[in-house]
């Protein structure tokens, strides 16, 4: 049985790795995700002065009556993301996925940024 040390120390690795090919490859703005059991939250930011230029959480977006669950409110935090990025003239970011896997929750977020007009 793995202690919870080593837990830790394996996802930190896949999120600094992954954050590292982020940075490497593009000099562009980094949209950071992080991803809680009950919600999803989300930055835009500038690595080159070290700075978030804006953030939302799915703890900010309204709940429609259709919504299915986690998901569809993540899809819908990605797209108010989006329409916050356009009022500052932000149009191309790099997705960081912070180590987790680009399915469900990440996925959709992903998938509403890009339905509100960022590209990546």
């Amino acid at each position: 049985m793995k202690s919870k040390i080593e837990r830790k120390n394996k996802s930190l690795r896949r999120k600094l790795r992954s954050r590292y090919k982020v940075k490497k490859r593009s000099s562009r703005l980094r949209l950071a995700v992080y991803r809680s059991n009950k919600y999803i939250y989300a930055q835009i930011v500038d690595d080159s002065t070290g700075t978030v230029l804006m953030g939302i959480s799915s703890k900010n977006v309204e709940n429609k009556n259709g919504d299915k669950g986690k998901i569809d409110i993540s899809f819908r935090t990605g797209e108010v993301l989006a329409e916050m990025a356009k009022k500052k003239k932000i149009s191309e970011v790099v997705f960081d996925r912070s180590g987790y896997r680009y399915h469900g929750r990440v996925k959709a977020l992903a998938d509403g940024a890009r339905k509100g007009g960022l590209k990546f």
